[in-house]
């Protein structure tokens, strides 16, 4: 590999690792934020809701833009608005402007995201597996430091700098990519003369408006409802209006031509389907610790954000070390052993959630994240060579795309399982039920699991006769 694509490999790693950085960078200033906007928890949890649903709509549509408007194009002009962002974050004057710019962050971080893989893959010839694969470590090693770097500048400094802290990221990788990516190539006459209408079918907005207003109104109606402690007429309604919306997506996914999530997809391919459920769930298990396990640190046993951060950096490094190996395993026997040792782990450190009390040595945690860490590596890898398994080769794409909203679809479901669970506020007792609700969820992962291990079994005695 020539020092010229090395360089480009830099731009682009520096600028995908900004999405998974600030998603993760902000599981330990919760606290933190809703001490300062005087909010209750639920509210503050806002701050993951739209950075997740933000990211999971921003970027197949930035995949679809750059094909029309080009790869640079877009990557660049997602670095220019993470900057806007990541500048004016910090001023907000109240957390309803905070939660606005978190989303302008998402779709910005998400525009390189969305094009970043491609733009490797398209310009680097040789050794492409490593490239992506080094661009794989920029991703995952974002997110397992992300806690880590978070806790260590909220304790220097204070929540702000979670948000400055991309400013030299930004700049540098725009630096890089104004040289190191090629020009793109004139768009298409197609591409010239499509109208607005035309790109607003081509993108599903009809689509995206129905998931994103049902989404966000049912969320709504639920943990308002969870907040005030009473269920009162408005919530219903609004809880109803999300929930018909929601339907209404479904339907209008199932009829359109060029659909924001291709739901016919998991109908006609069903074992790639349970593959994104799986997958959904164990994001639901992880990012629940993820996200809840710093709130408990902090508010319920009093730790620092320093020391949150240096805890959570066990699960990280776990994850990080656990993915080699899982590699090297699931290459020799394939996913279904990997999955299943990963699933009795969650079981295991849900379990343990359960068993901790008040009075626990605060180290006893690392056990957990342990657990949770190794088992993260190992999906990571298991959880891609299952869905490469179960996906024909003519839909890998559009299975690819699929995955990560499962991903995203998990990531929203643990933050809404938290909120229900702990509502205004974070308590040792809701910590204890999440505990035993993610230990059900861990159970029937390792269900599922056996069970795709004796179908599998079975398909290969049958090929065998």
């Amino acid at each position: 590999m020539g020092a010229r694509s090395r360089w480009l490999m830099i731009s682009v790693g520096l600028g995908i690792l900004l999405n998974p950085l600030n998603s993760s960078m902000i599981s330990v200033a919760i606290a933190r934020l809703q001490n300062v906007y005087r909010l209750d928890f639920t509210v503050v949890s806002w701050i993951i809701f739209s950075f997740y649903i933000a990211s999971a709509i921003a970027q197949p549509i930035m995949g679809k833009a750059s094909d029309l408007f080009g790869r640079k194009k877009i990557f660049l002009t997602g670095l220019v608005v993470s900057f806007v962002a990541s500048l004016l974050a910090p001023l907000s004057p109240n957390f309803g402007w905070l939660i606005v710019f978190r989303i302008v962050q998402a779709i910005g971080t998400s525009m390189m995201v969305a094009v970043g893989m491609a733009i490797v893959r398209i310009h680097i010839t040789e050794k492409q597996a490593t490239a992506l694969s080094v661009l794989s470590i920029f991703l995952s090693g974002a997110a397992a430091i992300g806690p880590f770097i978070g806790g260590v500048l909220i304790h220097w400094w204070d929540w702000s700098s979670i948000f400055f802290v991309n400013i030299p990221f930004v700049v540098a990788s725009f630096l890089l990519a104004w040289r190191m990516i090629p020009e793109d190539e004139p768009p298409t006459s197609v591409a010239r003369n499509m109208s607005f209408r035309k790109w607003l079918d081509l993108i599903d907005a009809s689509g995206i408006l129905l998931f994103t207003v049902g989404l966000v109104a049912l969320l709504v109606g639920l943990l308002s409802a969870k907040s005030s402690g009473h269920v009162s007429l408005w919530h219903i309604i609004v809880g109803l209006i999300g929930l018909v919306l929601l339907l209404a997506f479904v339907r209008h996914e199932l009829k359109t031509t060029s659909p924001f999530i291709p739901l016919r997809t998991f109908a006609k391919y069903p074992a790639m389907t349970w593959v994104n459920v799986e997958f959904m769930l164990v994001n639901v298990l992880f990012y629940s610790l993820f996200f809840g396990l710093p709130s408990y640190l902090q508010m319920v046993r009093h730790v620092s954000e320093y020391q949150t951060g240096i805890l959570m950096l066990a699960l990280g490094l776990c994850s990080l070390v656990a993915s080699p190996i899982a590699g090297r395993w699931i290459d020799k026997s394939g996913p279904r052993p990997a999955l299943l040792v990963s699933a009795v782990l969650m079981t295991f450190g849900s379990v343990w959630i359960v068993t901790l009390n008040e009075t626990s040595p605060v180290i006893s945690v690392c056990l957990a994240l342990a657990a949770f860490g190794i088992s993260n590596g190992l999906n990571n890898v298991g959880m891609q060579a299952a869905l490469f398994k179960s996906s024909p080769k003519e839909i890998i794409g559009v299975a690819s795309g699929l995955f990560n909203t499962s991903r995203y679809l998990g990531t929203i479901l643990s933050s809404l399982l938290i909120g229900i669970v702990m509502g205004g506020k974070f308590s040792f007792e809701g910590f204890r039920v999440l505990g035993i609700i993610l230990t059900v969820i861990a159970l029937s992962l390792v269900f599922m699991s056996r069970q795709r291990r004796e179908s599998g079994q079975l398909q290969n005695s049958n090929e065998a006769r």
